[in-house]
């Protein structure tokens, strides 16, 4: 893609002066985009070849970047000392709304070299391995939702986010019309992802006021996690640009929420269609197991699906959001639909919401799928009809029961490691004691008055 760079070609842009900052950026344990930017120069003269420091406790904090307590990596009692950031030559790319920037994406090591475990790109690319050992990669793709609004960022965080104008005033799924006064957004958005290396497919209307999907080509795994948190990133800032504001939160508000859903399938490192056979539906053996495997780590595996409070409120009958632990041929009200044929027969994970961090639900749905095939878990009948109503096992409906079932996991702690379930178990807990914590709006609404 043209927006991607070699380092030759980003020497030259730099010798030309067409870029003179080089962001180096890694995921947050919230999936955010974070990290540093530094000089062209000093990228050229030390942090390629040696990378650049940040602090550790930036996979520690809470959304707010509080410091708290709890976590085993960074502390006050180990002094909160620093991370290597590693940079992945790979990633290398323009950032066209960043004007005279470059982006690379970095690994975290510590200062003897050692992986940090707990970091989202390494317990992907740790999954991957695993792939890797049975001569398997991984293909995925991510659909994230949004919802544009008319205010700025700044306006909608001055008026506690309500009374926001959304940029639509009906339901404009696949509508063509009233979507395309947001255009010129969308269009700049597309655009400069192109402009990126990203393959941008399309945009379409969503059914919430203002709610649009733009899908992007399929990747190998950790290639479209890195382009779908740099997206996410980058379609805010550019949003912005536009004194407007769009959230990929999971539910905004009562109507319809913010999906992600991950389609992923795997080939054999020789390009091969391992998924596709001659059993029913069309399957190998493989893809039965696959199947299996995610489908009965699901409940387990929900907290890196769902990773905030939020989360759980898009899990609603009749939303188009899944509730229950099913799978099914083209079935929209499963949680994991199955769809294409050869190389593009795929699950589709529909658990996952807006708000998801794609480096751990992408590792979560590789290793429900090895454990399947590990285990060579049979697989259940594929479910017809609506799964709203067919009386199967239900999602956690709350970020404590998620966390339960994730500390209890057997399957977890031997795929991701003691250190990783502790690290995120953490996450959960401050998140739910925040939450805790805090008086609603909806809390004043009813009791103010009236009690």
């Amino acid at each position: 893609m043209p927006g991607n760079l070699t380092v030759a070609e980003l020497d030259a842009a730099i010798a030309e002066g067409a870029i003179d900052t080089v962001v180096v950026a890694f995921p947050d344990a919230q999936g955010r985009l974070v990290g540093k930017r530094v000089s062209s120069r000093l990228f050229q003269e030390e942090v390629l070849a040696h990378g650049a420091e940040a602090c550790n406790y930036l996979l520690s904090v809470d959304v707010d970047m509080n410091t708290v307590d709890g976590y085993a990596m960074a502390s006050w009692e180990t002094g909160y000392g620093d991370m290597v950031l590693r940079p992945d030559i790979a990633t290398l790319r323009r950032i066209p709304w960043l004007p005279g920037s470059a982006l690379v994406m970095a690994d975290l090591v510590w200062e003897e070299g050692e992986p940090v475990v707990q970091s989202p790109r390494d317990i992907l690319h740790r999954q991957r391995a695993r792939l890797a050992e049975r001569s398997l990669v991984a293909y995925s793709g991510t659909e994230l939702e949004f919802i544009v609004f008319d205010d700025t960022y700044r306006d909608a965080w001055a008026k506690g986010y309500r009374g926001l104008t959304a940029s639509t005033d009906y339901n404009v799924d696949y509508d063509l019309l009233a979507s395309g006064r947001l255009e010129p957004l969308l269009r700049d958005i597309r655009l400069s992802m192109d402009g990126a290396g990203l393959y941008t497919e399309g945009v379409k209307g969503e059914c919430n006021l203002g709610q649009q999907e733009i899908a992007f080509r399929y990747a190998e795994a950790l290639e479209t996690a890195d382009q779908h948190t740099i997206y996410k990133n980058g379609a805010k800032a550019i949003a912005d640009s536009h004194g407007k504001s769009l959230t990929f939160m999971a539910k905004f508000d009562e109507r319809e929420g913010n999906s992600c859903h991950i389609h992923l399938s795997v080939r054999s490192d020789s390009g091969e269609a391992v998924m596709a056979g001659d059993g029913a539906h069309g399957f190998s053996p493989l893809m039965e197991h696959w199947i299996a495997g995610i489908l009965a780590t699901l409940r387990e595996f929900t907290l890196l699906y769902a990773p905030t409070i939020n989360s759980y409120k898009r899990y609603a009958k009749g939303t188009f959001a899944p509730t229950g632990v099913a799978w099914g041929i083209d079935n929209r009200t499963c949680a994991l639909r199955v769809i294409g044929r050869g190389h593009s027969l795929r699950v589709e994970n529909r658990v996952p919401g807006g708000d998801v961090n794609p480096y751990l639900a992408t590792a979560a749905i590789i290793a429900g799928g090895l454990h399947g095939i590990e285990h060579e878990l049979p697989l259940p009948e594929a479910l017809t009809g609506n799964a709203y109503t067919a009386g199967v096992d239900h999602l956690p409906t709350t970020l404590r029961e998620a966390a339960e079932l994730f500390d209890g996991s057997a399957i977890a702690r031997a795929a991701f490691g003691d250190e990783v379930v502790e690290h995120y178990l953490n996450q959960a807990r401050v998140e739910v004691e925040a939450y805790d914590a805090a008086v609603t709006d909806w809390e004043r609404v009813r009791g103010f008055e009236r009690l």
